[in-house]
C-alpha cells in the first residue's frame, strides 16, 4: 500500500493538478475544460495568487486545496480562504482530504494568519461533518451574500 503524502504544489506540478481541478469543477456541475483550467492555474501560479497542496499516493496524484489570501481589517491580521478541496473518488475516506486540511492550517499558521475559513454546500454533508469532526466551526454569526458581476 503507498503512502499518502501531501505536499505544496509549485508550477512544474500544473500538468498533474489540471486533471484534478476539472474534476473537481465537474463535481460542482461545470463542464470539462482542461485547457481553461490550464490556464486559470498557470495564471495562479505566476502571480502568486494562491497556494495549493497536492495530494499523492505513491507517484499519483489524487487530491488538491487552494488556499487564497484575504485579511481581516477589524483582526489587522492575514486571513486565508480554503476555496477549493477535492480528492479523487477512489481515494475518498482514506484520510487524504484530512491530510490536504492540515497542510493548509499549518502553512496559514507558520504565516502568522489568524483564520482560515471555508464554504461548502449546503447539501454537502460529507464534507461538512469532515470539517466538524476536524475543528472547523460553523459561523452562527454571518450570512455570506453575493453580488454577481456579467462576465
Amino acid at each position: 500500500m503507498n503512502t499518502v503524502t501531501v505536499r505544496q504544489a509549485t508550477l512544474s506540478d500544473l500538468d498533474a493538478l489540471v486533471p484534478l481541478f476539472d474534476g473537481y469543477r465537474q463535481f460542482y456541475g461545470r463542464a470539462s475544460d482542461a485547457q481553461a483550467v490550464w490556464a486559470f492555474l498557470l495564471d495562479r501560479f505566476n502571480h502568486g495568487d494562491s497556494a495549493l497542496f497536492l495530494a499523492v499516493e505513491g507517484q499519483t496524484p489524487i487530491g488538491f486545496t487552494q488556499l487564497y489570501p484575504s485579511f481581516s481589517s477589524v483582526s489587522l491580521a492575514r486571513t486565508f480562504i480554503l476555496n477549493d478541496l477535492f480528492v479523487q473518488e477512489q481515494s475518498r475516506r482514506k484520510g487524504v482530504a484530512s491530510k490536504l486540511l492540515s497542510a493548509a492550517i499549518a502553512f496559514a499558521n507558520t504565516l502568522g494568519a489568524v483564520r482560515v475559513s471555508l464554504s461548502t454546500a449546503i447539501t454537502n454533508e460529507t464534507a461538512q461533518a469532515l470539517y466538524q469532526s476536524a475543528g472547523w466551526k460553523r459561523d452562527e454569526q454571518f450570512f455570506v451574500f453575493h453580488f454577481p458581476l456579467p462576465v
